[in-house]
């Protein structure tokens, strides 16, 4: 969703798309197939000799059934080799979505999280895991090569007309699920927005690490009330319990590690991203929830 919102902001410029198989993309863009696990980066990249690279591929909740290490292979693994292809080619920048999930779902992140605060993940959540270490590999080669400029977006939750995710799915319950004793509330950025940075990424903007989030927060109370809904706020440790039975009788995909995503939710500042980047998001926090709302029919 992403790269097709991206090739759109990019029209009239000299791109090449990649994936796994071309997707509803206009006749006029040209499609590479690219498996990141493997050696397609390096002979894509090769041939094609970009200037920049924007890479977007990642894992964020992975399918029923796939292992970690597929995870990990296009996370972790796939990332490397466009790493490697653009220092072997001689790419001049390279623009990374990472996420805010890098930072860890962790009791005593700031709020709101800044750019130099510490990437921690969390090894229970292979997305968060991953993440950080990738931000490690990226700040491996900003050290020894910094020739090739780097852009990495540490992205919040994307919402736009049609996303479905981890975190809507939170909105479609009868009654939106809380942890008792939690307030991190939630910061979300609109889709357009998203692809507007990316495009800047890739042509004029600044190189740097810079947080990806609307401006405001959202609690779940704020959501609950937009939604009509009630929230039952549940003890840690009965969530725990909960789906530490329910996820062996096969009734959850999730363990009783996912407490911590409820409770801890990484808030991003997006100061950088204004004044450094010099991107100010169309739509806040309020209005993206809002945006998505109208679209699901809820």
């Amino acid at each position: 969703m992403v790269g097709r919102a991206l090739v759109a902001e990019m029209q009239g410029t000299d791109i090449v798309a990649t994936d796994l198989a071309r997707g509803p993309l206009p006749d006029i863009v040209r499609f590479r197939t690219v498996d990141v696990t493997g050696k397609d980066p390096a002979r894509v990249i090769g041939a094609e000799a970009p200037e920049v690279v924007v890479h977007l591929a990642s894992i964020v909740t992975p399918p029923p059934g796939m292992a970690r290490e597929a995870a990990f292979a296009v996370d972790v693994t796939g990332t490397r080799n466009v790493l490697e292809a653009c220092l072997k080619h001689g790419v001049r920048r390279l623009v990374v979505t990472s996420s805010g999930a890098a930072y860890g779902y962790h009791a005593d992140n700031p709020v709101p999280l800044r750019e130099s605060d510490p990437c921690r993940g969390n090894p229970e959540f292979a997305y968060a895991d991953h993440k950080r270490q990738v931000e490690e590999m990226l700040a491996e080669a900003r050290a020894e090569h910094p020739g090739l400029e780097q852009v990495v977006l540490r992205v919040g939750t994307v919402l736009g007309a049609g996303t479905e995710n981890q975190i809507t799915a939170l909105f479609h319950r009868k009654a939106l699920l809380a942890v008792r004793g939690a307030e991190s509330p939630f910061v979300f950025i609109w889709t357009k927005d998203l692809a507007r940075i990316l495009r800047r990424a890739a042509t004029d903007g600044p190189p740097g690490i810079y947080n990806v989030a609307g401006s405001g927060t959202l609690s779940v109370e704020e959501i609950a009330v937009r939604l009509g809904k009630p929230v039952r706020r549940v003890p840690p440790w009965a969530l725990k319990a909960a789906l530490g039975l329910a996820r062996p009788l096969g009734l959850s995909r999730y363990g009783p590690e996912q407490v911590r995503f409820l409770q801890y939710r990484p808030v991003l500042a997006n100061d950088a991203l204004i004044e450094v980047f010099g991107y100010t998001p169309e739509l806040t926090t309020e209005q993206v929830f809002a945006l998505w709302q109208r679209e699901a029919g809820l």
